[in-house]
């Protein structure tokens, strides 16, 4: 029986399982600390794409949410600044 979990378990959990889990891990912490200096001090607008940046490297929903962010903080920047946001063809 305890041949067969090893076995198991060293065909199921390969290098990219284990990137993927480590990469998760680390990026879910920084993001998570990063929502959390929302509302505590620090520089939570660092923090969070930094985060967001990690998570994107193995998953495509944090890639989304980064460029979502950028596009809004480039909006919002140029706005402040008194220029036209740029205009995206159909």
């Amino acid at each position: 029986m305890r041949g067969r979990l090893r076995l198991w378990l060293r065909r199921t959990i390969t290098y990219q399982w284990a990137r993927r889990i480590v990469v998760a891990v680390i990026g879910g912490t920084v993001l998570l600390i990063g929502i959390a200096m929302v509302v505590l001090p620090g520089p939570a607008i660092i923090v969070v794409p930094f985060g967001l940046g990690i998570l994107g490297l193995e998953f495509a929903w944090a890639r989304t949410w980064l460029r979502k962010l950028r596009a809004t903080a480039t909006n919002i920047v140029n706005r402040m600044r008194g220029n036209r946001p740029p205009v995206t063809p159909p």
